[in-house]
């Protein structure tokens, strides 16, 4: 075995090793940590008006007038920390309406979950806004081992991309199929001068 034929990470043998793989691809190619984010400030902006907290022989009720607009606001923030694990083509919108949302809940609901929300909600909306997905690279050509440069590469770009040319799909014309090429004229031959005088 040499180098250019071992794998580079071994075939995953257990479940769980593949679960997790498997994961971790799909966790890459989306704005997962900002909708996670997103998701969590939702609890706290939810929570806190209608949670009744007891210290000791005190309770306390949280609950004012602006309890429905908090469950409102995080409603909406649990819908788009998920929604853009599963349409990453919205995250500019999903990360601006997190963005307002939670700002919005600073005085509706209880300083935005005193505070709890408003720090993951404002980082999990700028961590949306900020995913781009990755570009994918062209390939290079190599240059040829001789030092000559070829105008087309070894493997047309078509056949890596799975699409069919066009010119393999339409047959030749009959004049074409005939032609033979022209010949190469031969390059006339250099004569040296001074060499031998005639005298």
């Amino acid at each position: 075995m040499t180098s250019a034929t071992a794998q580079a990470r071994p075939e995953p043998v257990s479940g769980f090793s593949r679960a997790r793989r498997a994961f971790r691809n799909w966790r890459r190619t989306r704005p997962f940590w900002g909708g996670l984010l997103v998701l969590i400030a939702g609890f706290p902006i939810l929570y806190f008006p209608y949670a009744t907290l007891s210290l000791g022989g005190l309770s306390l009720h949280l609950s004012t007038s602006a309890g429905a607009s908090s469950l409102v606001i995080g409603l909406l923030l649990f819908s788009i920390g998920i929604s853009v694990w599963f349409q990453p083509l919205i995250r500019i919108f999903a990360g601006i309406a997190a963005l307002v949302l939670t700002l919005v809940s600073i005085p509706q609901s209880n300083l935005a979950g005193f505070g709890l929300g408003l720090i993951p909600g404002l980082i999990g909306g700028a961590l949306i806004l900020a995913w781009a997905p990755l570009k994918e690279q062209p390939v290079e050509e190599l240059p040829e081992p001789d030092g000559q440069e070829h105008s087309e590469p070894a493997v047309p770009l078509s056949d890596l991309m799975g699409a069919q040319p066009q010119a393999a799909l339409e047959p030749l014309p009959a004049e074409a199929q005939q032609q033979e090429p022209a010949p190469q004229p031969e390059p006339e031959p250099q004569h040296e001068e001074g060499t031998k005088g005639s005298e």
